[in-house]
Parts: C-alpha cells; sequence; structure tokens
C-alpha cells in the first residue's frame, strides 16, 4: 500500500514554490523523496528556500517570471537541460488584486489573468514534450493546477479579476485534461483558507466567521495540502483527470443554499 501513494525519485516542478500554498506542496514533495524544482520570480528568495528544502531531500531553484510567455519558454528550457523528463508540473504561481467596484483598474486584469490563467496554459504547452516523456502505462504525468473556492463560490472581498480566474483555472483544467489524455492527467486543487502572504488579509479581518463557517473548524495546515498534492502526483490518483478537488474542510460543499 506505501507504494500506491509514492512519489520517490520523480521529477516535480511547482511554480510559486517559494512561499505559501506551493511552499506547503514542495516541502511535501521533498519530504516524500521526489526531486524538486522550485521557481518563482526573485531569485534570491527562491534560492534561499531551495537550500532550506535541501536538508530534507533534493530541491533546486529555477527562478522565472511564468507570467508572460517568454518566461515559460526560459523556465522550461531550463529545466528541459538538467532532466530529461517531468513527471509533475505543478501551476502555483498567482497574484491577488482587491479593490472597491467602482475603482477596480484594467491593470488588475491584465496582471491577475497573464499570471493566473496565461501562465498555466504556457507553462503547459512548453513543458508538455518532458510530460509526455514521464508517461507510463498506467501512471500518467501530471499537471497539478491551483485553483480558489473563490472561483466556486462569491468571495468575501471585491477581488473580481482573481476570482474570474480561479473559475477559468477550473474550466482550463477541464480542457486540457480531455486535450492531453492519456498521456497526461490534468486536476486542480482548490484550496480554501490557510495561513498564506494572499490570505493575509482576509484572515486578519475575518478569521473567526471563516472559522466558524468551516465545519472541521480550523484553517488550513502545509499537510492538508501535501497530502492532496501527493496523492494526484501518486499511482493512487493515476485514474483521476479534469477533477476540481476543494480542499477547505467542507467550506465550498456544505455552504447552507
Amino acid at each position: 500500500m506505501t507504494d500506491l501513494f509514492s512519489i520517490k525519485d520523480k521529477v516535480a516542478l511547482v511554480t510559486g514554490g517559494s512561499r505559501g500554498i506551493g511552499l506547503m506542496i514542495a516541502q511535501g514533495y521533498v519530504r516524500a523523496g521526489a526531486r524538486v524544482y522550485i521557481s518563482s520570480r526573485k531569485k534570491d528568495v527562491c534560492d534561499r528556500v531551495a537550500v532550506n528544502l535541501s536538508k530534507e531531500g533534493t530541491c533546486v531553484s529555477l527562478p522565472a517570471d511564468v507570467g508572460t510567455e517568454a518566461g515559460a519558454i526560459g523556465l522550461a528550457k531550463a529545466l528541459g537541460e538538467r532532466e530529461p523528463k517531468l513527471d509533475i508540473l505543478v501551476n502555483n504561481a498567482g497574484a491577488n488584486w482587491g479593490a472597491p467596484l467602482a475603482e477596480f483598474p484594467d491593470s488588475a486584469w491584465d496582471k491577475v489573468l497573464a499570471l493566473n490563467v496565461k501562465a498555466i496554459f504556457h507553462l503547459t504547452v512548453k513543458t508538455l514534450p518532458l510530460l509526455q516523456k514521464a508517461a507510463r502505462s498506467g501512471d500518467p504525468a501530471r499537471v497539478i493546477n491551483i485553483g480558489s473556492i473563490d472561483g466556486l463560490k462569491v468571495p468575501l472581498l471585491e477581488t473580481y479579476s482573481y476570482s474570474a480566474s480561479k473559475a477559468a483555472v477550473h474550466h482550463l483544467t477541464r480542457v486540457l485534461a480531455r486535450r492531453l489524455a492519456p498521456d497526461v492527467t490534468v486536476n486542480a486543487v482548490a484550496p480554501g483558507p490557510f495561513e498564506s502572504k494572499m490570505m493575509h488579509e482576509t484572515l486578519e479581518r475575518f478569521h473567526d466567521a471563516i472559522v466558524g463557517s468551516c465545519p472541521l473548524g480550523r484553517i488550513g495546515e502545509p499537510d492538508d495540502m501535501a497530502g492532496v498534492a501527493i496523492y494526484l502526483a501518486s499511482r493512487a490518483g493515476a485514474y483521476l483527470t479534469g477533477a476540481v478537488i476543494p480542499v477547505d474542510g467542507g467550506i465550498s460543499t456544505t455552504a447552507a443554499s
């Protein structure tokens, strides 16, 4: 049974892997024996986190700005120079923006959609040859996109471009799942409240209300996110594609209508 959930010696790339949800996943993969590459825009931060994670396994820093097509091309090329295949791609890099309706700027749409949606498309396409080389009968390569429960329900804050982008991530996941099968599975994780920089303001303002609305009565912890990411990347998750899995303690799935 242990082998069913093993990702030992698999090669993983986690964008936005230096903090928040991405760091939770990267650390879980390192501890599970995968060879993990993390990417983020800030080289110094990415390098420092990779060094720290390497104390528990293998982690390599590959800084890049995946918010542009050129950045995605460069990251795929850098990975291809180091690895002959890619077993797991985690598209986690993302941005948020909050502002009142009448003041919501056009630039917020451009920035958020470019990083949250276009980057997933570009990096998946550019790494597809490496993913296809990793595919085995009964054990496809994996793409895991990080969505949000804000793409499943109306968010508390005025984050118009963010919530719209995450709904787009969920549907893009389904479209890519159909297109890339059977060599590559494509699934999405829709996190609820976790301790992260992006969630900091929301948790500061609405912590008690969020916990009160959660059937499991708490904020998500790193192992909660690592667990679902390991499941999706392991043999246990090989027959799942096109799914959007909410990891939110039941907030989105049990809410009263």
